[in-house]
């Protein structure tokens, strides 16, 4: 190249235009740019040589006036349609003749500039240019067309997130902290109509938050909160979901991680639809044994819904009493096999969650007539029991049957009715004496008690409730009615060889007596008592259950909200109306292990969300101070003890500073607490004692 050469490089990917000055050293030259910089160029960093004269550095700025007119990227289209048949490759001079009629050097820079910067007519081949195939330009052109299409969309995306932000910021600005409720999963408004038209990059978006690096197709997600200046952490998508509306700021990330389903498919509808109308025919109608004259009593916490159980009491020739424990009969509406019974399987329970509940069955069912409802005539299959006067089974029968609910009560209804003894209700206590003599009996064959304080956690309006459920005889009277059904359905499934999902529980390896007597009766020893204690299991094999005293048992009265308890209902109907049983042995197998599964899903999503909440309302409540009770040592070298907060039921972790034994007290407050990290740090408050004068 000679001095005076006009030249174009590339600098950090830019075109520029210099003129070469004098060669540097062997290989490189000095070109000097319009602004008089030096650049120091290797002959291969040259991308164009113009040639045809002379110039200066000064003279670069007239040079591009006389190349901008030409550079028209539609003309390409033109010299295309005219090369391609022939597929006739160019040089820039050659397309600069085909389109100005003049090889100049400024309309040969034109051309030049015009193919390199193609992407859709020509490729490079060497120093020539050849037109691409008519298929390439049409494909090229479909991609050009998706991509603007894309970049439209995600440009319109944008704006209605940063649209979305601006609303919100304007709708809280004005309101001191106060005035701004902090809603939860379950109160948050409906989404905008834009969510719906971007819902993957929402879930992208949601992904990202739920499951952090681990998460699929993380790039849509990092691109938006990018786009929008934010932090590219998942903390970073959850607050953006947030302050979109579209979460709560207590969004349950446990439920979300799992593979819990939160909604039913549309082809459920239909059949939930002819459910409620009672077009479907009942298998059972000529067997259904008739005891709407019975009085039934439903017993359940006020909230219930579902309501899945009721009692009753049949008085007998020579004044002897027969118990009547009625569970609702939802296979009456559905069959093995069928779009319900899938989708059933498929959650296997309901699920109660602070915030509301998930159902095993839809709402409109299991609230309907799948329950027994007070006044109604209800689908049940009743367990007719005698007991012996030490509380054995002495005679049973099963039958599916229908009832008529006399009352509704609540257990504190019942708990009042029995503390007064009401004289209009002998059945109830009667039952509740019964409830008794079954409770002494299994004690008598090794059943093992165990009495924790339990706690209910409701959520409601964003005001968190902590209520501690009291052992009432109401509840006891209950609890002991639905494991005489358990037992009466095992027995009934044992002695005519079916295959039913058994409950079975081995024995502990429990402490010493003499060590248990040394612990404080009440919480402490039932905690020590059940740390011993093996999970429960199911199997088709009918064995022992060591903490119900039991031989035998299973659970079969709360079909509506236990897959499990359904499968039983499906076996034992069938063989009661002697029919086949529906599962076979190795069906049941199969399906008692991913019922289980999920289950235990389902129990740990419901644990950790009642923990969440529990550490949310310790957070509420920083100032309080709680009494304690010390249950046992966690590690005792480490000084780390587990407590109870005896007016909630929480058990905590807890770490001392000072000697302590289980069963002490003390009063403790929450220092720190985050519920979203599962942290929660404790600090005991000593208690000053006064100093002699």
């Amino acid at each position: 190249m000679e001095k005076g050469t006009l030249v174009e490089f590339r600098l950090h990917g830019d075109r520029r235009l210099a003129v070469i000055e004098r060669p540097e050293g062997k290989k490189n030259w000095i070109a000097i740019d319009v602004n008089g910089h030096a650049h120091t160029l290797h002959p291969r960093q040259v991308s164009y040589e113009v040639t045809g004269q002379a110039y200066r550095s000064a003279e670069i700025p007239n040079f591009l006036e006389q190349v901008q007119p030409l550079l028209d990227p539609s003309s390409l289209e033109v010299a295309w349609e005219l090369l391609a048949p022939d597929n006739a490759a160019v040089e820039p001079a050659e397309m600069a003749q085909l389109l100005f009629s003049d090889q100049g050097p400024a309309p040969c820079y034109a051309a030049y500039y015009l193919l390199s910067e193609d992407k859709l007519y020509f490729k490079q081949k060497g120093d020539r240019y050849e037109p691409r195939s008519a298929t390439q330009v049409a494909e090229l052109k479909h991609q050009i067309s998706v991509e603007a299409q894309r970049q439209l969309e995600w440009q319109d995306f944008i704006t209605c997130l940063q649209q979305s932000l601006a609303g919100k910021k304007r709708n809280t600005s004005g309101a001191s902290d106060s005035e701004i409720l902090i809603p939860d999963s379950a109160t948050v408004p409906s989404p905008e109509p834009w969510a719906d038209r971007y819902r993957s990059r929402i879930e992208a978006l949601e992904r990202f938050a739920v499951f952090g690096e681990e998460a699929t197709h993380r790039a849509p997600a990092m691109e938006t909160l990018a786009a929008l200046g934010r932090s590219e952490t998942p903390q970073g998508a959850f607050d953006l979901l947030v302050d979109l509306g579209l979460w709560g700021v207590h969004e349950n990330l446990f439920l979300r991680r799992s593979q819990i389903p939160t909604h039913f498919p549309t082809k459920v509808l239909p059949v939930v639809q002819r459910c409620l109308e009672s077009s479907l025919p009942d298998s059972d109608s000529n067997q259904r044994l008739d005891l709407t004259h019975l009085k039934v009593v439903t017993i359940d916490d006020e909230s219930t819904c579902e309501i899945d159980d009721g009692l009753s009491l049949e008085y007998l020739e020579d004044d002897r009493q027969r118990i009547w424990i009625h569970i609702a009969d939802p296979t009456r509406w559905l069959l093995p096999g069928d779009e319900l019974d899938l989708e059933a399987r498929r959650r296997s329970t309901t699920i109660y969650l602070p915030t509301g509940m998930i159902p095993m069955f839809p709402t409109e069912l299991a609230t309907g007539p799948m329950s027994l409802i007070q006044g109604r005539t209800c689908y049940a299959l009743s367990f007719g029991v005698t007991l012996d006067e030490t509380g054995a089974v002495e005679n049973y029968t099963i039958h599916t049957s229908l009832i008529k609910p006399t009352y509704r009560l609540t257990y504190e209804d019942v708990d009042e009715i029995l503390d007064l003894g009401v004289r209009a209700e002998p059945e109830i206590d009667a039952i509740s004496g019964w409830a008794k003599q079954r409770q002494a009996w299994r004690q008598s064959q090794g059943a093992i008690s165990i009495n924790m304080p339990e706690s209910s956690i409701k959520v409601r309006d964003d005001e968190i409730t902590i209520q501690l459920l009291e052992d009432s005889p109401s509840r006891q009277m209950v609890a002991e009615m639905m494991i005489l059904a358990g037992e009466v359905a095992a027995r009934y499934g044992q002695e005519h060889n079916l295959v039913l999902p058994f409950r079975n529980q081995s024995q502990p390896e429990l402490p010493p007596p003499t060590e248990l007597l040394q612990l404080p009766a009440g919480p402490v020893r039932s905690c020590a008592i059940r740390r011993c204690m093996p999970r429960s299991e199911v199997s088709i094999t009918p064995s022992r259950h060591a903490s119900l005293g039991l031989d035998t048992y299973t659970q079969v009265t709360s079909p509506i909200r236990r897959y499990n308890d359904l499968l039983a209902h499906f076996q034992l109907k069938a063989h009661l109306r002697g029919d086949s049983l529906p599962f076979s042995e190795a069906e049941m197998r199969e399906l008692l292990l991913s019922i289980g599964t999920t289950a235990q899903e389902a129990s740990l999503v419901e644990r950790q969300t009642n923990r969440y909440w529990s550490l949310e309302f310790l957070r509420r409540h920083g100032g309080e101070v709680w009494q304690a009770l010390m249950l046992r040592w966690l590690r005792e070298h480490e000084n780390l003890a587990l407590i109870m907060l005896e007016d909630l039921g929480l058990e905590l972790a807890m770490r001392f500073n000072r000697p302590i034994e289980p069963g002490d007290r003390c009063q403790v407050k929450v220092a720190y607490a985050d519920p979203r990290q599962d942290v929660i740090q404790l600090e005991e408050l000593l208690v000053q004692t006064a100093q002699p004068a």
